[in-house]
């Protein structure tokens, strides 16, 4: 309120105003759509990323020559500014869904790939000794030995990903898409309605902090539990 009174209601709406906002468009059906467009986005660059992420990070902590021909490419791709991949990713595959979702996926790959390579290399020795003495078939080895090992590093990785991939597919979104959270931001930005920015914002915040604690944290405690707590 201190705000509106003192920049104006164009440049500082209200809370009410805002939420009446929210209100309609979700009433019209324009916010549920943009924000399930943004989330399934998230949800499939997620998914790319982690998987390509866990096997990279995997093969370079447990072979020496994995990582040492692929640790080049990551400090590449790590230091790439994440606008830079997603400009080059719209002009070699074009505006398309494909090049979005690749563009926020490789943007997260390398730091996924750093921490599963970590988890790797922390992995108890005599396990593997163990899991080799009693020729545990591969299926046996990762299920059972490998996975257990790496889930904190897992969850580590998830809940990183997630808080910088759903900063990403707003950007995405902003450069070379017609719909999504990120297009609407930058639609009401060139109308300049503050209101409908913000609304779109506490919107896209809301669910992800909801994702955060219902399903993010819980997965991640449960993948700590075997951690000794402090008395």
């Amino acid at each position: 309120m201190a705000g509106t009174l003192l920049l104006g209601p164009r440049l500082c709406p209200s809370p009410a105003t805002v939420a009446a906002f929210v209100v309609r468009e979700t009433a019209s059906g324009e916010l549920p759509y943009h924000l399930g467009v943004t989330l399934l986005r998230v949800a499939a660059a997620f998914l790319l990323a982690m998987t390509i992420g866990t096997l990279a990070g995997l093969a370079m902590g447990r072979s020496r020559t994995a990582n040492l021909v692929m640790e080049p490419w990551l400090v590449l791709l790590l230091n790439a500014p994440a606008l830079i991949v997603i400009v080059l990713a719209y002009i070699w595959i074009g505006l398309t869904e494909t090049a979005a979702i690749l563009a926020v996926a490789i943007n997260k790959i390398p730091n996924v790939t750093v921490t599963i390579r970590e988890g790797a290399r922390a992995m108890e020795p005599a396990y593997m000794e163990m899991a080799r003495v009693y020729k545990f078939p591969k299926a046996s080895l990762y299920r059972d030995v490998i996975l257990p090992q790496l889930q904190p590093y897992l969850a580590a990785a998830g809940r990183s990903g997630l808080a910088l991939i759903w900063k990403i597919v707003l950007v995405v979104e902003l450069l070379g898409r017609s719909n999504g959270v990120g297009f609407q931001v930058h639609l009401y930005f060139q109308m300049f309605d503050v209101r409908a920015i913000l609304g779109y914002t506490l919107a896209f915040v809301t669910v992800m902090l909801l994702i955060e604690f219902l399903l993010v944290q819980p997965l991640e405690r449960r993948a700590n539990r075997w951690r000794s707590r402090p008395a």
